[in-house]
């Protein structure tokens, strides 16, 4: 009898991954949502670019770039989150597959996921520098330490990866 209760407790825990489908299904439709801001802005830009000075086109630029960072950043979830934690994709070799697709782990995952947020963090950054006379200095310095921060759980994560890789190298 435990050994029927054990597999079924097994198997439906094993299961339960497939709740995190409709969360990767509402990720796409993020997805969706950050295409529709993406080209709104650019169409702002596009119906304003002979009123705009040089500054606002660049900062036009640097939000289109955010909001593509963001994109690919949902996008890299969606596909990893999915194979790592749900099921693999049998997609065949479809040619427009992307290479990393079926080779990034939960520990590369982080990496880049910590990587695009200090990346966003930084334009969010450049932004604020192009126009920083408009905007108090104490957000200014907020936003420098949430970027030090970004930064530094990057080389944090990094290097106890770095460290498990070094220690499981050791035990082989």
């Amino acid at each position: 009898m435990t050994g029927k209760l054990e597999k079924f407790i097994e198997h439906s825990l094993f299961a339960s991954r497939w709740a995190l489908a409709p969360m990767y299904i509402g990720l796409a439709i993020a997805l969706l949502l950050l295409l529709f801001s993406f080209l709104k802005e650019l169409f702002e830009c596009i119906m304003h670019i002979s009123d705009f000075t040089q500054m606002q086109i660049i900062l036009s630029c640097l939000s289109l770039i955010d909001i593509s960072l963001a994109a690919n950043l949902v996008l890299i979830v969606i596909l990893s989150g999915f194979e790592n934690f749900v099921s693999k994709m049998d997609l065949g070799d479809h040619k427009d597959t992307p290479e990393w697709q079926g080779a990034v782990d939960f520990s590369t995952l982080k990496l880049k996921l910590v990587s695009s947020m200090a990346a966003i963090s930084g334009i969010q950054l450049l932004e604020t520098f192009i126009t920083i006379e408009e905007i108090p200095i104490q957000n200014v310095k907020w936003m420098v330490i949430i970027h030090g921060t970004f930064l530094l759980s990057g080389i944090f994560l990094a290097a106890t990866d770095q460290i498990s890789a070094n220690a499981q190298r050791t035990k082989k």
